[in-house]
């Protein structure tokens, strides 16, 4: 009897310690499971506003969306809150968009106090700015009467912070002080899009860089409407908000209007341009990416035609597509300043591309990949055409050697204004 309480004794002691242990080790497991849950929510919430901080008041660390990913942007919701968040004791510091925030006071020396005038816009004026860097950039300032307000000048920011394309408009940072909003892009120094059209003070684009110019507009909105996640919808696609670099490649701007792809039957408000604007996001009030694909096909007729909707641009085209079915015959409207230097089978080709993205149906309407892939195709069709004159041409003045010199050398100087004229439409690339 003894040795048997005995035994018991020693087997519930062991019972106990085995259930201590396994107490101790799950506990150990909920506690780690719970931290590895709080680190990926941490990480989940990267778009947060409010900063996180770490050992003493001067340590501010703010996390960003487009360190994980190119994203479009969600607005929070604030209530009111100031979105944009400051460390103490930095100049230019990192908000929640991943955007540099300048000061009120470096800008207003920048640009001579606001006396460097480039241009006015929808938003307000823009100066250009001589920052301390030597870097030269463009300083849009939100005017006190402007129709765009604050809610569009996050919506600015919070997008370019996250989207990046070689065809977008590059934000450098934002000015949010002394009750003014600015905005700071990259300097552009061919100015617009629209001032090489209608200005007195440009020569006329040639017809191999208008094509060009319109597929590096198709492929920014190809990333807006395929590459962006979410997908984003611009809405206000004009040659004004089209900015040519150096280089003169073409680059979209101004995404104050810019949202989620959306119906809303109810909205009372519709945002956008007149004559660049959707029929059917008139009626419905439903802006979707074919929205876009609208505008640009106006785009795609205005560099055509040389004109704007505001110059009775779609009484032209809705003329000649009578005439032409909308396949042919769409060279009676390219614009006179070209002097009848292009490609007649080209300018039909991408004015029927044109009239396809301007169909009043919207499901009717290419996606702005199609239009990049349209585009494409005819870039190297007339990259082999002129491939085929060269070699023609070629061959032509090894032929002449034996004929007068006079006709050898018109020959010489056809070949050399042929070159020149390539040199102006070099393929880009795919």
């Amino acid at each position: 009897m003894k040795g048997v309480s005995w035994g018991l004794i020693v087997g519930i002691t062991i019972g106990v310690v085995i259930g201590v242990l396994l107490a101790t080790g799950a506990l150990f497991c909920i506690r780690y499971r719970k931290r590895r849950s709080q680190i990926g929510s941490s990480s989940s919430r990267r778009a947060s506003t409010v900063p996180i901080r770490a050992n003493g008041v001067d340590v501010c660390t703010i996390l960003s969306d487009s360190t994980i990913g190119q994203e479009s942007p969600k607005l929070p919701e604030t209530n009111g809150a100031s979105l944009w968040v400051d460390g103490p004791k930095r100049k230019n510091v990192i908000s929640a968009s991943g955007v540099l925030k300048y000061s009120y006071k470096d800008l207003q020396k920048a640009t001579s106090n606001f006396t460097t005038a480039i241009g006015h816009g929808a938003f307000g004026p823009v100066y250009k700015a001589q920052m301390s860097t030597g870097e030269t950039v463009a300083v849009k300032v939100l005017a006190t009467d402007s129709k765009q307000g604050e809610k569009e000048f996050q919506t600015e920011v919070l997008l370019l912070g996250r989207l990046h394309h070689r065809n977008l408009v590059n934000l450098v940072g934002y000015c949010a002080e002394k009750g003014q909003h600015m905005l700071i892009y990259v300097y552009m120094p061919n100015g617009s899009l629209a001032t090489h059209l209608y200005s007195d003070n440009y020569g006329p684009l040639s017809w191999d860089l208008r094509v060009n110019i319109a597929l590096d507009v198709a492929r920014g909105l190809e990333y807006l409407h395929d590459g962006a996640i979410p997908p984003v919808v611009h809405r206000d696609i004009k040659s004004s908000n089209i900015l040519l670099d150096r280089s003169m490649r073409a680059r979209v701007s101004d995404f104050g209007l810019s949202r989620e792809e959306m119906v809303n039957r109810h909205a009372s408000n519709i945002k956008g341009t007149l004559g660049y604007l959707d029929p059917e996001y008139v009626s419905s009030r439903s802006f979707t990416k074919k929205s876009d694909v609208y505008s640009y096909g106006i785009l795609l007729f205005e560099l055509i035609a040389g004109r704007n909707p505001q110059q009775g641009l779609m009484e032209y085209v809705d003329l000649a597509a009578i005439n032409s079915e909308g396949k042919s015959g769409w060279e009676e409207i390219a614009d006179s300043r070209l002097d009848g230097l292009y490609d007649v089978e080209e300018v039909n080709e991408i004015a029927a591309l044109a009239y396809k993205c301007i169909n009043r149906i919207s499901r009717k309407r290419p996606s702005m990949r199609d239009v990049v892939q349209a585009l494409t195709r005819s870039l190297k069709a007339r990259h082999n055409k002129k491939h085929q004159v060269r070699m023609l041409l070629t061959t032509s003045v090894e032929g002449s050697a034996d004929l007068d010199p006079s006709d050898n050398q018109t020959s010489i100087s056809e070949h050399q204004r042929e070159d020149s004229i390539d040199s102006l439409s070099d393929l880009p690339e795919v």
